[in-house]
Protein backbone atom coordinates (compact mmCIF):
# COMPACT_ATOMS: atom_id res chain seq x y z
CA UNK A 1 0.00 0.00 0.00
CA UNK A 2 1.23 3.59 -1.16
CA UNK A 3 0.70 6.68 1.00
CA UNK A 4 -1.43 9.02 -0.39
CA UNK A 5 0.63 12.30 -2.39
CA UNK A 6 2.10 14.49 -0.78
CA UNK A 7 1.03 17.74 -2.70
CA UNK A 8 3.72 20.71 -2.72
CA UNK A 9 3.38 24.05 -5.15
CA UNK A 10 6.53 25.09 -6.24
CA UNK A 11 6.12 28.74 -7.93
CA UNK A 12 3.20 28.16 -11.03
CA UNK A 13 4.35 24.82 -11.11
CA UNK A 14 2.50 21.28 -8.93
CA UNK A 15 4.56 18.30 -8.20
CA UNK A 16 3.19 15.75 -6.11
CA UNK A 17 5.97 13.99 -3.89
CA UNK A 18 5.20 10.79 -1.90
CA UNK A 19 7.35 10.12 0.89
CA UNK A 20 6.12 6.89 1.08
CA UNK A 21 8.28 4.04 -1.29
CA UNK A 22 6.08 0.75 -0.38
CA UNK A 23 5.18 -0.94 2.51
CA UNK A 24 6.50 -5.04 3.11
CA UNK A 25 4.17 -6.75 5.91
CA UNK A 26 3.08 -3.24 7.91
CA UNK A 27 6.45 -1.80 7.58
CA UNK A 28 6.97 1.22 5.91
CA UNK A 29 9.70 2.25 3.48
CA UNK A 30 10.62 6.35 2.50
CA UNK A 31 12.36 7.87 0.29
CA UNK A 32 14.69 10.11 3.41
CA UNK A 33 16.07 6.47 4.31
CA UNK A 34 17.10 6.06 1.02
CA UNK A 35 18.91 8.64 1.30
CA UNK A 36 20.80 7.34 4.00
CA UNK A 37 21.04 4.51 2.37
CA UNK A 38 22.53 5.83 -0.91
CA UNK A 39 25.08 7.83 0.94
CA UNK A 40 26.57 5.38 3.15
CA UNK A 41 26.45 3.53 0.28
CA UNK A 42 28.65 6.08 -1.45
CA UNK A 43 30.81 6.09 1.36
CA UNK A 44 31.84 2.88 0.80
CA UNK A 45 32.83 3.55 -3.17
CA UNK A 46 34.73 6.29 -1.96
CA UNK A 47 36.90 4.71 0.90
CA UNK A 48 37.08 1.62 -2.07
CA UNK A 49 38.55 4.60 -4.46
CA UNK A 50 40.66 5.57 -1.99
CA UNK A 51 42.54 2.62 -0.56
CA UNK A 52 45.66 2.99 -2.24
CA UNK A 53 46.12 6.24 -1.40
CA UNK A 54 45.09 5.25 2.53
CA UNK A 55 47.00 2.09 2.27
CA UNK A 56 43.50 0.53 3.13
CA UNK A 57 42.66 -3.13 3.01
CA UNK A 58 39.56 -4.44 1.87
CA UNK A 59 38.70 -5.05 5.53
CA UNK A 60 39.08 -2.02 6.23
CA UNK A 61 36.93 -0.42 3.71
CA UNK A 62 34.24 -2.44 5.18
CA UNK A 63 34.86 -1.88 8.83
CA UNK A 64 34.91 2.04 8.37
CA UNK A 65 31.97 2.07 6.26
CA UNK A 66 30.43 -0.29 8.92
CA UNK A 67 31.75 1.67 12.24
CA UNK A 68 30.76 5.59 10.28
CA UNK A 69 26.89 3.98 9.17
CA UNK A 70 26.18 2.68 12.43
CA UNK A 71 27.50 5.81 14.75
CA UNK A 72 25.69 7.97 12.49
CA UNK A 73 22.73 6.40 12.96
CA UNK A 74 23.39 5.76 16.68
CA UNK A 75 24.49 9.46 17.08
CA UNK A 76 21.78 11.50 15.11
CA UNK A 77 18.94 9.74 17.35
CA UNK A 78 20.48 10.03 20.79
CA UNK A 79 20.94 13.58 20.03
CA UNK A 80 17.48 13.76 18.78
CA UNK A 81 16.67 11.97 22.07
CA UNK A 82 18.68 14.41 24.37
CA UNK A 83 17.69 17.97 22.62
CA UNK A 84 14.56 17.80 21.17
CA UNK A 85 12.43 15.07 22.65
CA UNK A 86 13.41 14.42 25.85
CA UNK A 87 10.03 15.34 27.47
CA UNK A 88 8.43 12.78 25.58
CA UNK A 89 10.75 9.84 25.67
CA UNK A 90 11.79 10.59 29.58
CA UNK A 91 8.11 9.17 29.62
CA UNK A 92 8.27 6.69 26.89
CA UNK A 93 12.43 4.90 27.36
CA UNK A 94 11.60 2.04 25.94
CA UNK A 95 11.12 3.77 22.40
CA UNK A 96 14.16 5.13 22.05
CA UNK A 97 15.65 2.74 19.77
CA UNK A 98 12.40 2.80 17.30
CA UNK A 99 14.21 4.58 14.56
CA UNK A 100 11.16 3.22 12.37
CA UNK A 101 9.73 5.71 14.50
CA UNK A 102 11.51 9.01 13.40
CA UNK A 103 13.80 11.54 15.14
CA UNK A 104 17.15 12.04 13.98
CA UNK A 105 19.15 15.44 14.64
CA UNK A 106 21.61 16.30 11.94
CA UNK A 107 24.05 17.24 14.28
CA UNK A 108 24.30 14.41 16.07
CA UNK A 109 24.84 12.34 12.70
CA UNK A 110 28.28 14.69 12.63
CA UNK A 111 29.00 13.51 16.46
CA UNK A 112 28.16 9.81 15.92
CA UNK A 113 30.44 9.96 11.84
CA UNK A 114 33.25 11.54 14.59
CA UNK A 115 32.93 8.76 16.95
CA UNK A 116 32.64 5.55 14.28
CA UNK A 117 35.94 6.92 12.76
CA UNK A 118 37.50 7.15 16.05
CA UNK A 119 36.61 3.67 17.09
CA UNK A 120 37.65 2.47 13.45
CA UNK A 121 41.33 4.31 13.82
CA UNK A 122 41.84 2.93 17.38
CA UNK A 123 40.91 -0.89 16.18
CA UNK A 124 43.16 -0.42 12.95
CA UNK A 125 45.84 1.86 14.41
CA UNK A 126 45.07 4.48 12.07
CA UNK A 127 45.87 7.88 12.26
CA UNK A 128 42.19 9.44 12.87
CA UNK A 129 43.18 13.17 11.35
CA UNK A 130 44.11 11.09 8.26
CA UNK A 131 41.20 9.25 7.80
CA UNK A 132 39.06 12.16 8.92
CA UNK A 133 40.44 14.62 5.90
CA UNK A 134 39.33 11.54 3.75
CA UNK A 135 35.92 11.11 5.24
CA UNK A 136 34.30 14.35 5.19
CA UNK A 137 34.12 14.56 1.80
CA UNK A 138 31.81 12.20 1.13
CA UNK A 139 30.11 12.97 4.58
CA UNK A 140 29.34 16.39 2.82
CA UNK A 141 27.78 14.54 0.28
CA UNK A 142 25.88 12.54 2.29
CA UNK A 143 24.71 15.14 4.22
CA UNK A 144 23.42 16.88 1.31
CA UNK A 145 21.61 13.53 -0.34
CA UNK A 146 20.00 13.53 3.49
CA UNK A 147 18.72 16.96 3.21
CA UNK A 148 16.99 15.69 -0.47
CA UNK A 149 15.45 13.08 1.08
CA UNK A 150 14.30 15.86 3.71
CA UNK A 151 12.29 17.59 0.95
CA UNK A 152 11.02 14.91 -0.43
CA UNK A 153 9.64 14.45 2.68
CA UNK A 154 8.18 17.68 3.35
CA UNK A 155 8.08 17.95 6.65
CA UNK A 156 10.62 20.74 7.43
CA UNK A 157 9.57 23.98 6.44
CA UNK A 158 10.79 27.79 6.40
CA UNK A 159 9.15 31.26 7.21
CA UNK A 160 6.65 32.64 4.80
CA UNK A 161 8.24 33.98 1.81
CA UNK A 162 7.24 35.71 -1.03
CA UNK A 163 10.18 34.82 -3.26
CA UNK A 164 8.92 32.86 -6.78
CA UNK A 165 11.07 29.63 -5.50
CA UNK A 166 8.53 29.34 -2.74
CA UNK A 167 6.62 26.41 -1.37
CA UNK A 168 3.25 24.98 -0.47
CA UNK A 169 3.39 22.53 1.61
CA UNK A 170 0.69 20.74 3.15
CA UNK A 171 -0.61 21.26 6.50
CA UNK A 172 1.30 24.85 6.81
CA UNK A 173 -0.30 28.53 5.47
CA UNK A 174 1.41 30.26 2.87
CA UNK A 175 4.14 29.29 0.29
CA UNK A 176 7.71 28.87 2.78
CA UNK A 177 11.59 28.83 2.02
CA UNK A 178 12.36 25.53 0.96
CA UNK A 179 15.27 25.37 4.01
CA UNK A 180 16.24 21.82 3.41
CA UNK A 181 17.33 22.36 -0.43
CA UNK A 182 19.03 25.64 0.46
CA UNK A 183 21.24 23.71 3.16
CA UNK A 184 21.65 20.21 0.39
CA UNK A 185 22.99 22.98 -2.02
CA UNK A 186 25.67 24.16 0.93
CA UNK A 187 26.19 20.69 1.46
CA UNK A 188 26.91 19.22 -1.77
CA UNK A 189 28.89 22.34 -2.71
CA UNK A 190 31.18 21.94 0.06
CA UNK A 191 32.55 18.54 -1.82
CA UNK A 192 34.58 20.63 -4.58
CA UNK A 193 35.77 22.96 -1.56
CA UNK A 194 36.91 20.04 0.21
CA UNK A 195 38.69 18.29 -2.41
CA UNK A 196 39.96 21.86 -3.73
CA UNK A 197 41.40 23.07 -0.10
CA UNK A 198 42.80 18.92 0.14
CA UNK A 199 44.87 19.91 -2.88
CA UNK A 200 46.18 22.56 -1.35
CA UNK A 201 46.98 22.29 2.26
CA UNK A 202 49.13 19.02 2.96
CA UNK A 203 48.49 19.48 6.77
CA UNK A 204 46.66 16.72 8.38
CA UNK A 205 43.31 18.06 10.30
CA UNK A 206 42.84 21.17 7.76
CA UNK A 207 40.04 19.28 5.61
CA UNK A 208 38.45 18.00 8.85
CA UNK A 209 38.20 21.63 9.97
CA UNK A 210 37.05 23.54 6.94
CA UNK A 211 34.46 21.27 7.11
CA UNK A 212 33.70 21.17 10.53
CA UNK A 213 33.85 25.17 10.21
CA UNK A 214 31.73 26.07 6.78
CA UNK A 215 29.22 23.28 7.65
CA UNK A 216 27.90 24.86 10.89
CA UNK A 217 28.83 28.59 9.73
CA UNK A 218 26.82 28.64 6.40
CA UNK A 219 24.03 26.81 8.19
CA UNK A 220 24.01 29.53 10.68
CA UNK A 221 22.32 31.85 7.57
CA UNK A 222 20.60 28.74 5.93
CA UNK A 223 18.78 28.42 9.14
CA UNK A 224 17.54 31.80 9.45
CA UNK A 225 14.95 30.82 7.00
CA UNK A 226 13.90 27.91 9.18
CA UNK A 227 11.01 27.64 11.84
CA UNK A 228 12.27 25.76 14.98
CA UNK A 229 9.97 24.62 17.56
CA UNK A 230 12.44 24.52 20.42
CA UNK A 231 15.06 26.38 22.12
CA UNK A 232 18.55 26.34 23.47
CA UNK A 233 20.36 29.20 25.51
CA UNK A 234 17.50 31.42 24.12
CA UNK A 235 18.03 30.84 20.34
CA UNK A 236 16.88 28.35 18.55
CA UNK A 237 18.19 24.86 18.82
CA UNK A 238 19.96 24.02 15.98
CA UNK A 239 21.16 27.74 16.00
CA UNK A 240 23.24 27.46 19.21
CA UNK A 241 24.81 23.77 17.73
CA UNK A 242 25.54 25.85 15.14
CA UNK A 243 27.53 28.40 16.80
CA UNK A 244 28.89 25.97 19.13
CA UNK A 245 30.15 23.77 15.84
CA UNK A 246 31.43 27.09 14.23
CA UNK A 247 33.46 27.84 16.89
CA UNK A 248 35.00 24.35 17.17
CA UNK A 249 35.73 24.38 13.54
CA UNK A 250 37.42 27.62 13.63
CA UNK A 251 39.95 26.60 16.33
CA UNK A 252 40.67 23.91 15.04
CA UNK A 253 41.57 24.93 11.44
CA UNK A 254 43.60 27.81 13.05
CA UNK A 255 45.39 24.95 15.37
CA UNK A 256 46.16 22.82 12.50
CA UNK A 257 46.73 25.12 9.80
CA UNK A 258 49.61 26.77 12.28
CA UNK A 259 51.23 23.45 12.85
CA UNK A 260 53.88 21.89 11.51
CA UNK A 261 53.54 19.45 8.59
CA UNK A 262 53.74 15.91 9.91
CA UNK A 263 54.98 13.07 7.42
CA UNK A 264 53.32 10.29 7.75
CA UNK A 265 54.03 6.75 5.61
CA UNK A 266 51.82 5.01 4.75
CA UNK A 267 51.42 1.78 6.49
CA UNK A 268 50.95 -1.22 4.23
CA UNK A 269 47.32 -2.91 4.69
CA UNK A 270 46.85 -5.42 7.37
CA UNK A 271 43.93 -7.89 7.15
CA UNK A 272 43.27 -8.75 3.97
CA UNK A 273 43.04 -12.25 4.14
CA UNK A 274 40.29 -12.27 7.02
CA UNK A 275 36.80 -13.44 5.82
CA UNK A 276 35.01 -10.55 3.75
CA UNK A 277 31.44 -12.45 4.04
CA UNK A 278 30.35 -11.34 7.74
CA UNK A 279 31.45 -7.84 6.78
CA UNK A 280 29.30 -7.54 3.45
CA UNK A 281 26.17 -9.19 5.20
CA UNK A 282 26.62 -6.96 8.42
CA UNK A 283 26.99 -3.79 5.78
CA UNK A 284 24.23 -4.73 4.00
CA UNK A 285 22.01 -5.16 6.35
CA UNK A 286 22.62 -1.45 7.72
CA UNK A 287 21.78 -0.16 4.37
CA UNK A 288 18.37 -2.21 4.04
CA UNK A 289 17.70 -0.61 7.85
CA UNK A 290 18.05 2.44 7.03
CA UNK A 291 15.17 2.83 4.47
CA UNK A 292 12.41 2.25 7.40
CA UNK A 293 13.61 5.49 8.69
CA UNK A 294 10.74 8.59 8.10
CA UNK A 295 11.61 11.91 8.35
CA UNK A 296 10.69 14.25 11.15
CA UNK A 297 10.04 14.28 14.80
CA UNK A 298 8.66 10.92 16.56
CA UNK A 299 6.09 12.70 17.86
CA UNK A 300 4.84 13.63 14.28
CA UNK A 301 5.05 10.08 13.12
CA UNK A 302 2.27 9.36 12.12
CA UNK A 303 0.17 11.97 13.89
CA UNK A 304 0.93 14.91 11.18
CA UNK A 305 1.72 11.94 8.45
CA UNK A 306 -1.73 10.71 8.99
CA UNK A 307 -3.31 13.90 8.27
CA UNK A 308 -0.76 14.97 5.01
CA UNK A 309 -0.69 10.95 3.41
CA UNK A 310 -4.32 8.96 4.51
CA UNK A 311 -3.16 5.84 3.06
CA UNK A 312 -0.54 6.03 6.38
CA UNK A 313 -2.46 3.88 9.53
CA UNK A 314 -0.59 2.83 12.80
CA UNK A 315 0.33 -0.58 12.61
CA UNK A 316 2.40 -2.82 14.05
CA UNK A 317 5.63 -0.88 13.27
CA UNK A 318 3.91 2.65 14.44
CA UNK A 319 1.76 2.05 17.64
CA UNK A 320 -0.31 4.90 18.79
CA UNK A 321 2.27 8.13 19.48
CA UNK A 322 0.65 9.42 22.77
Amino acid sequence: MRGAHNHAVIGPFVHHIDPVLGRVDGLYLWFYGLSYTLGFFEVFLWFRSQRKRLGFSIVEVYDISILLAACVVIGGRVVEVIFYEWPYYLAHPAKIPWIWLGGMSTHGLLLGGTIGTAIFCRIHRRPFLTVADALVIPGAFLMGVGRIGNFIDGQIVGGITSMPWGVKFPDTEGFRHPVVIYDAIKNLLLVPLLIAIRRRSPKRGVVMANFIFWYAFLRIFVDLFREYPTRLFGLATGQSLNLFMSAIGLLLWIWFARAKRVVIEVRPAEGGSAILWPRRVFLAAILLICLVMPSDWTQDVPRRYGKRHAGLQHSWMYPAIE
